[in-house]
């Protein structure tokens, strides 16, 4: 008898090990790997999906900055069109925008530069990337493209070391608010006064 009950018990071991070994049955985690973020500026709302599946350091970063509300008060602060950029050969359209001006202390430190040659996403139509000066010094200022954006991929011509900028995501909606922060008061590149941002959250 005790060798039957001890039979049957190493059988339902056995089955439960099974249970758990088994992806099917494992909890599942959010297979998109996106996260939606709305950005909310004085001309309108823009809402950003950030993708953590291909660009995790610049996700992380940017929700960082979210969660800590540091982009609360933040400013689109820089415009580039077709006609402010006369010395640069490579032609760009994006806007730039960044934390609150006042915190600047509670900036976190720069992160690695996530190549698009390594995560495959490309600098397109609304596409949100992380802005730079040299390799693996972004902070917390982010630019979105308007209309394709080839050059700033890896191996484009805009930046002169050929690494591109970390692309992390798109907007989904509000590219009239895009545009119509790119079509802003500007003196050169500088947009005069700033585009506040005013919240930004994410969405649930």
């Amino acid at each position: 008898m005790k060798s039957i009950v001890s039979s049957c018990c190493a059988v339902l071991v056995l089955l439960a090990s099974a249970s758990l070994a088994d992806p099917a049955n494992k909890e599942k985690a959010p297979a998109s790997g996106k996260v939606n973020v709305v950005l909310r500026t004085e001309k309108g709302e823009i809402e950003l999906e950030l993708d953590e599946a291909h660009a995790p350091l610049s996700v992380r970063n940017f929700l960082g900055y979210v969660d800590a509300g540091l982009f609360k008060n933040g400013v689109f602060h820089r415009t580039v069109t077709t006609g402010n950029q006369p010395n640069n050969p490579v032609k760009i359209e994006v806007i730039q925008g960044g934390a609150d001006p006042s915190r600047k202390a509670e900036l976190r430190a720069p992160i690695a530069l996530e190549r698009t040659s390594v995560t495959g996403l490309r600098h397109k139509d609304g596409t949100v990337s992380m802005a730079r000066d040299t390799p693996d010094s972004a902070v917390s200022d982010f630019f979105i493209c308007i209309g394709d954006q080839p050059e700033l991929d890896f191996g484009g011509k805009r930046n002169p070391d050929g690494q591109g900028f970390g692309a992390f995501g798109r907007v989904v909606r509000g590219m009239d608010v895009v545009r119509a922060i790119q079509q802003a008061p500007a003196r050169g590149q500088q947009l005069t006064p700033p585009v506040k941002i005013l919240e930004a959250t994410r969405k649930k």
